[in-house]
């Protein structure tokens, strides 16, 4: 019971943490493929650190036949972050957020193809409804921001494509456990990115500022590699129902500090929208 209350806390306290990615990222003025390049190198390393002190070593003999299935997570993982950076540039936190988590109905929709799974009238219903949600978060009741608000959207919803791909692909991976893969997908990560970021800008850290600075190692070491380790600790000892319900911290979070920290508008069309989107797509995954 006590295991379960621990790995209940971690999750929480992981979803929450996530919940406050955007403001940190706000403040790092470096291009989205360069900031998703130095996440995923932060966090790798401090992984890396991690398996070295606790001296876990990595399988690899076991699971080389799934290093391209590893080497494909990663690199949408990579680009997952880009878009999810961009969506925060032309959007606010809460609405990019919102059309982030469209990626569980994402799934949904895809796994009847990949898995043969048979989607139900119930499942058709969290769709439809899941869908209007990001319609109405689109902008009825005007929330001022015109083409560049669409723009954010369409950015968060890449991401959440992204992001259901991630899903898809580690559904096939089943050599690798926990933080060794993590770790992996960091490596894969970085890469796909460092030539990415080579090819279009390349390093530009000497404009950062302090606070750039600081916001980079929070989102590296803590969004990331510390968050991520909790986030799969708990996993292991949480059913997937528990689970579910606790994910949805990371939206409330955000749309909470967009809307009383930052100052960002959000309609109640919008509201009534992220709450179709988180409702309906929490109903599919407990039911």
């Amino acid at each position: 019971m006590k295991r379960i209350l621990d790995a209940r806390a971690m999750l929480v306290l992981s979803m929450a943490v996530f919940g406050t990615l955007g403001p940190f990222v706000r403040n790092i003025s470096v291009a989205s493929g360069e900031l998703a390049l130095y996440r995923a190198v932060l966090a790798a390393t401090l992984i890396g650190i991690f398996l070295l002190v606790t001296k876990q070593s990595i399988p690899f003999g076991k699971i080389k036949r799934e290093l391209p299935l590893l080497l494909l997570s990663g690199v949408a993982m990579g680009f997952n972050w880009i878009l999810l950076f961009e969506a925060y540039k032309y959007t606010t936190v809460s609405v990019a957020t919102l059309s982030y988590y469209f990626a569980p109905v994402i799934v949904t929709l895809v796994c009847p193809l990949l898995f043969r799974e048979k989607m139900g009238k119930k499942q058709w219903i969290c769709f439809g409804m899941s869908t209007l949600g990001i319609v109405l978060i689109t902008g009825i009741g005007d929330l001022g921001g015109g083409s560049d608000h669409l723009r954010g959207i369409g950015f968060g919803l890449g991401a959440a494509c992204l992001y259901a791909t991630v899903v898809l692909v580690n559904k096939f991976i089943k050599e690798v456990e926990g933080i060794h893969r993590t770790f992996l997908q960091f490596l894969a990560a970085i890469a796909v990115l460092a030539p990415y970021v080579a090819a279009t800008g390349g390093v530009t850290l000497g404009g950062l500022n302090a606070v750039g600075w600081v916001c980079l190692f929070v989102v590296g070491f803590v969004h990331t590699g510390i968050t991520y380790c909790m986030y799969f600790s708990a996993l292991k000892d949480l059913p997937g129902q528990k689970a579910a319900i606790l994910s949805y911290i990371d939206p409330l979070v955000a749309v909470v500090i967009s809307v009383t920290v930052l100052g960002e508008p959000m309609t109640a069309m919008q509201l009534i929208g992220g709450a179709m989107i988180l409702g309906f797509t929490l109903w599919n995954e407990i039911g």
